[in-house]
């Protein structure tokens, strides 16, 4: 590619920056710059703002901070000139379960909004985004395709296991087995106390770490960028090298453009299912693609899915944490692995200026003794267990999560829930029994608003004995920390009509896996009937960000986006 996106030319590095900076005109911004540390030579530099997701609000984030400053250390070591700002993130495990939850979705689009308000309005030649929390990486990783210049994404990296190899999914299982009876008031206070050591993003392959190695596949972060340890050498040698690698991209040119192809697409899709990742990955995937303008659906994930296995037996389907995949070698062994099948583009630039291949090329395999990842002629499961459903009651589809280990069918009794707290009120006080598919609804993007993820009573059902033994349906979504026979972003929602409003206790619900349907045992005429009686749900805000939200939001089908042709 000789010219930029606007036309100009793309033989040498293009200075953003200078726009801001150079010339007589522009001295009032250096005077401001001279004032947060420039000095006459920074003026000549390319500059890299490094967007921090700092908070301490949450563990995954408290210690971005100390990143973000090794990150700009980096960059100025290597001839350019860092600028750090931040951005917000919100608490997945602090909000879940509450109404608090209706504002995690809703911060992927403020992260990507804001992130792309800064740089847009500062003209930065390059940026690296730190991100940590769940939202944060599909997030960051927006506002970098929307701005198309040097960027490189780096992981805050995984948290440590909690005392008995506990994380924040055995606290929020705890409280359904304390419904249950079967541990105690002190049980569940010693397990709180001890699942949550330190820093770092929840400790399975749940949405944050699906998420980090969705991009390090995409060729947006350096090789195992999201396979360390929060804490660790090597998280603080991932952020020196990113410091060092943007200026290098800034001097050759490469955009997320050149990175971000079709073939990039697929290739994180593939690893997201050998790695057993969360349903997140395929709202957030298809988000992405849609802003970097590639095409993509719901039904890639079943064709790549029909000849990609899973691996991985990771949490919380799996036996091992995230920590244990850290420990023998990370995520470059897999993709090793997957290229070696042909399930990998291996011609797909990254952001090290190199290939797929190029850059798998001197990898250790895995060391012989581990069952972490599995081989391929003993795989978990050996097509994707993440399932596109359609059937009358998911006309546009639906996400299932099945590893087999619930089994590959359900059919059970409608228990129809008009929210969250209805649903968890019946689990937790023992309504909720076996044969029950428990349907949750005006949970989605408009109705939620937000699309709320159904952690708690997942773990709830989990917690009571009952995973496998009941489903949940639900036009909300699912922590990548669910397990069980879970199917969500169901479309069209209930909020806009979709036939999951028009459920009734005591219907007769079908899922199958293997044919991939969702069907609602009720003859048309019925169903029409019920269609002339429903009436919309009143709007749930008025105005503020839920307001704005529901009226830009696609549905979960497309990704849930709100920009661009809708």
């Amino acid at each position: 590619m000789s010219q930029y996106r606007d036309g100009s030319d793309r033989s040498g590095p293009r200075k953003y920056s200078s726009l801001r900076i150079d010339g007589v005109a522009q001295a009032p911004s250096r005077a401001m710059l001279r004032a947060v540390g420039f000095d006459d030579a920074d003026f000549q530099k390319s500059v890299v703002g490094i967007a921090s997701t700092w908070s301490n609000l949450t563990p995954c984030n408290m210690h971005i901070d100390t990143l973000a400053r090794e990150a700009a250390k980096a960059v100025d070591e290597n001839g350019g000139k860092a600028i750090t700002f931040g951005t917000i993130t919100v608490s997945d495990g602090i909000s879940n379960g509450t109404p608090g939850m209706r504002f995690s979705l809703v911060s992927r689009e403020v992260i990507a909004d804001s992130i792309e308000t800064v740089v847009g309005a500062q003209g930065f030649d390059g940026v690296i985004a730190i991100g940590g929390c769940d939202k944060n990486m599909p997030g960051c990783l927006m506002a970098l395709v929307r701005l198309n210049r040097p960027s490189i994404f780096v992981y805050g990296g995984t948290i440590r296991p909690g005392e008995k190899g506990r994380d924040i999914i055995s606290v929020f299982e705890a409280v359904g087995q304390r419904a249950a009876g079967t541990i105690s008031d002190d049980d569940l206070a010693e397990i709180e106390r001890t699942s949550i050591p330190g820093p770092g993003s929840c400790g399975g392959m749940y949405t944050a770490n699906t998420m980090a190695c969705a991009i390090e596949a995409l060729g947006m972060s350096l090789p195992n960028s999201s396979a360390q340890e929060a804490v660790s050498d090597r998280k603080m040698r991932d952020c020196r090298d990113a410091g060092e690698a943007i200026v290098r991209l800034i001097n050759t040119g490469t955009l997320p453009s050149d990175i971000l192809t079709r073939k990039a697409f697929e290739n994180a899709i593939t690893v997201v299912i050998a790695l057993g990742g969360s349903t997140n990955a395929v709202l957030h995937l298809l988000a992405v693609a849609h802003t970097a303008g590639i095409p993509l659906s719901i039904d890639d994930f079943t064709t790549i899915g029909a000849r990609v296995p899973v691996l991985a037996d990771l949490r919380p389907s799996g036996k091992y944490p995230m920590s244990e995949l850290v420990r023998i070698g990370g995520v470059q062994p897999l993709m090793r692995m997957l290229l070696g099948q042909g399930l990998l583009h291996g011609d797909c630039l990254t952001v090290t200026g190199r290939t797929v291949a190029e850059n798998l090329a001197d990898v250790a395999p895995y060391p012989a003794n581990q069952d972490v990842v599995h081989s391929f002629a003993d795989p978990i499961k050996p097509d994707s267990h993440l399932v596109i459903l359609y059937g009358n009651l998911a006309p546009e589809g639906a996400v299932a999560k099945i590893t087999g280990k619930e089994g590959l069918s359900f059919t059970g009794r409608a228990r129809v829930f008009e929210g969250e707290e209805e649903a968890l009120a019946a689990i937790l006080d023992g309504k909720v029994v076996a044969g029950d598919a428990v349907v949750v609804r005006y949970e989605g993007p408009k109705g939620g608003p937000g699309m709320r993820e159904m952690l708690s009573p997942t773990s709830a059902i989990a917690g009571r004995g009952l995973a496998g033994k009941v489903a949940l349906l639900t036009d909300g979504r699912f922590s990548g920390g669910s397990r069980g026979f879970v199917i969500g972003h169901i479309s069209p929602e209930a909020a806009v009509g979709g036939p999951l409003a028009l459920v009734e206790d005591g219907d007769e619900i079908m899922i199958n896996a293997v044919s991939k349907e969702i069907m609602l045992q009720v003859d048309a005429d019925e169903l029409q009937q019920r269609r002339n009686r429903w009436q919309p749900p009143p709007p749930f805000a008025e105005r503020g960000v839920l307001s704005k939200y529901v009226r830009t939001v696609s549905s979960a089908s497309r990704g849930a986006i709100t920009d661009g042709p809708l």
